[in-house]
Parts: C-alpha cells; structure tokens; sequence
C-alpha cells in the first residue's frame, strides 16, 4: 500500500482527499502547514507528497525545493487553485512531477499519482528536455468553429476586457469554466489570480469558510485560521460554477461582499477589502429562481449585468472534430500512448450522438476509447454501447406523450420532459439520489432542487 503525505491548510479537503485515496487503497498522513509538513517528511516513510501551492508559513514552491534537497527521489504533484502556465513550469523545472489545479478531478489526481508512483524520478531529472510539463488542462480551450461558438467568443472578446459581472449559462460539461478562463485572459487582470469555487459541492456551513474565510477556533475543526477564496482572488477572478445551489444565508453575504467589496471572515468582526471580478456559472434558469423565490433577485440583478450562454455539444455538431483531435492529443499524453485517429465510422457515430454530458462525455468517451485502443486507430469497437447502437426509448406513458400544437409551450414541454426524465432514472436506479444525479450528470444538490420544484417524492 502506497503511503501518500497531504500538505494543505484545508481541513476539510485533507478528509475529503483521505476518504477518496483510502478508498482507492492509499494511506494517507495529513499535514496542515509547510513546517508540519517537512517534519513528517523527516520522521516518515512516504511514496509521494501533494502539496497545496499556498500555505499559511511558506510557498509551496519554496517547500518543494526543501523537499527536494533532501529527497530528490521523492516524486512531489502541486496543487492549487491558481491556473498559471510560468508557475508551473517553475514547479516542474524545480522538481514537482505534476501540476494539478483545484477542484481536483479524482480520476486525473489518480492518474498523476499512479504514473509518478511508476515513473524513476531520477530519469526525468537527467533528462529534462525529453520530459515536456503537461499542459494545465483548465487552460486548454477549442475555438470552435460553428456560428453558435463563433457567438461565444465575440461575446467573449466583447466582455473580457471590461470590470463587467458575468453569468455563464449552459447545461453541465459544455465548458462553462473554460469560458470563463477566456474572459479572466482578456482581461485587464489576466496577470492576477483565476480562482474557481464549485458551490455545488459545497454545504451550507462550508460555504461561508471557502468563500470568506475564518479565524482559529471559529467552529469545529478551524484549527487554524483560513483565508477564503475572495482573498485569494484579490485584484483577479472568481469564479463560482453552480450559484445557484448557494444558501439563501450566503446570498446575502454575497451580495454585501459584491457591493460593499469588503467580505468578513467566519469569526471575526473586521472587515478585510477585496477587489474582485465576479463570474458565475449555472445550468438552471436564474431568473425563473428568482421570481419563484429560490434565488435572491437583488443578487441575481447585480450579477446579471452580461450574459453569455455555451450551447450544448448536440447544437454545435461542426465543432466535434476539432474536440476528437484535442482530447486525443490530451489522452495520448495522458496514457502515454500513440494513437493517430479515428475512423471514418466512429467519427460519423459520434456526430450524430445526442452527448447528454456535452464536452465532458466527449473527454471521457476519446479517453476510454485511446486506452482500449491497441492499434493505430480508434474503431467502433471500443466505443460504449450507446453511441454505437443508439436506440429510440418507445414513449408510452402520459408524461411522455408529445405536446398538442395548439399549447406550443416551449417552456412547459422542457419542465415535462425534464420531470418525465428524472422520474424515470430515480425508478432505474432505485431511488438511489447519488446514483441518479451522477446518470443524469449534475450534483446532488441540483437534483434535490430539482425534486423540489417538480414536486417529487
């Protein structure tokens, strides 16, 4: 069993990253400061160390070289909530065998664990021009070539360079974190920091925490004080995928934070300045939540100066070559393999697929696919099931029967089919909500909204 050193300040991810890692048969030891951390590393064994880029006594950088000095063998993945290409090639250039931005994808920390646990450390050291460092996948963005893409990104350069709150609308995966990414780049504070919070992961009670800080003692488990992401954006972006699924509690301290641009940490009585620009992602309808009641429409107006929607992959057809030959390249690195292509057949297949989790699915699908692939080629054969033979699902209930024409309602047709579509997976899965929000690829929070709203039990 692999022993795996966390260094992070964050209690809370340390547990959760403990409980993901020993679940896939690691141990795991915590540290919550550099100076913690570099005496475990003295008085301990460890196969690899994940260190947080900031920590509250010393950079992580300046860590890794400590590390390094002593245990050059020792492979080292920085993570961090800061997507800037100078610092990670200084991370890699110093040592660190991989550069992660946070949220941490589970299978991508997996998969950087796995190769530096069976990669000679000393090997890429001696040779450091044939080891290039891995492009940081939330840089990596496709510009499309479809006229609803084309859209995008006149908005997108239109928006950039302004101070302008921005709302990102589009269904889960079509990419409305790498839109976000291009505005942060065309803007004026594109040397500063682009920090991402995902609220949908986020309960009530840790919301406050991440997004405002907190001081020791403030609550159970603040061992130590804690600077929120606003703090960590200060003069950059800050990015927060899924508003809406924020409390009605943290609305209002949002809202004060955005118009006094002051935030006050959990604990404390001090107000702490912060100059951020604010960019929110959501796949729901904002203003139909906030005319219902579930979202604050005081909120919702002062983040709603600028709209940009990301159309879903189905609408956007043109653009799925370009995105075949990205995440090729991508797995190619990623699995250390050496595919070319795909065939014409696949290529045809995957055109005319529905892809449900948009560009997301389409990463999973090319990767899945590069790792079974023992050839040159992708064929048909290591596509899943359903993009090979896709089958028409016979609609018999009343739910599922199509609308009259003379109610063309599109509005009505969408919550019916959607209500019809969520009723069905939870019967599918058992009434497993976890189950049923991954099948339907959104976050159980979502879905409990979703519930709510349509009234299901």
């Amino acid at each position: 069993m692999s022993r795996v050193l966390i260094i992070d300040d964050d209690p809370s991810f340390c547990t959760l990253l403990h409980n993901f890692l020993k679940k896939n048969g690691y141990e795991t030891h915590e540290a919550y400061s550099a100076k913690e951390g570099i005496r475990a590393v003295y008085d301990h064994d460890f196969d690899i160390v994940l260190i947080d880029y900031r920590l509250p006594d010393m950079d992580g950088l300046e860590l890794l070289k400590n590390i390094k000095k002593r245990y050059f063998h020792l492979p080292v993945i920085i993570m961090t909530n800061y997507a800037n290409i100078k610092t990670a090639v200084k991370a890699m250039q110093l040592g660190a065998f991989e550069y992660v931005t946070k949220p941490i994808n589970p299978d991508e920390i997996l998969l950087s664990m796995r190769n530096a646990l069976e990669t000679d450390v000393s090997e890429v050291a001696a040779t450091p021009q044939v080891k290039k460092p891995k492009a940081i996948p939330s840089l990596s963005f496709v510009q499309g070539v479809s006229p609803s893409s084309q859209e995008v990104k006149k908005h997108v350069e239109l928006v950039g360079p302004t101070n302008i709150s921005v709302i990102v609308l589009g269904e889960s995966g079509t990419g409305k974190e790498y839109v976000s990414r291009l505005i942060h780049q065309k803007s004026q504070r594109s040397a500063k920091p682009f920090v991402a919070v995902d609220c949908g992961a986020l309960s009530e009670e840790l919301a406050a925490s991440e997004l405002f800080g907190h001081l020791k003692g403030s609550f159970t488990g603040a061992l130590q004080d804690k600077e929120g992401q606003f703090q960590a954006a200060n003069g950059g972006t800050l990015f927060l995928d899924e508003i809406g699924n924020l409390s009605y509690e943290n609305q209002i301290k949002l809202l004060r934070a955005i118009q006094e641009r002051t935030i006050r940490q959990v604990g404390s009585t001090k107000d702490i300045k912060v100059d951020v620009r604010l960019i929110v992602a959501t796949n729901e309808n904002l203003e139909r939540a906030a005319k219902e009641g579930h979202f604050r429409e005081d909120l919702f107006h002062r983040l709603n100066e600028f709209q940009i929607a990301v159309p879903p992959l189905r609408e956007r057809v043109q653009d799925i070559p370009l995105f075949l030959e990205h995440f090729l390249q991508q797995s190619n690195q990623e699995l250390n393999k050496d595919v070319s292509g795909f065939t014409s057949e696949v290529v045809e297949k995957l055109q005319t697929y529905s892809w449900p989790g948009n560009i997301r699915e389409l990463k999973n699908v090319v990767r899945r696919a590069v790792l079974l692939t023992v050839d040159d080629t992708i064929t048909a054969t290591v596509l899943p099931a359903e993009i090979v033979s896709p089958t028409t699902v016979a609609v018999t209930s009343e739910s599922h029967s199509m609308p009259s024409l003379d109610n063309p309602d599109l509005k009505a047709i969408q919550e019916k089919t959607e209500k019809a579509l969520i009723e069905e997976t939870l019967v599918k899965v058992r009434y497993n909500k976890t189950q049923a929000a991954k099948v339907l690829n959104i976050d159980r929070k979502t879905l409990y909204n979703k519930l709510k709203r349509y009234n299901l039990e």
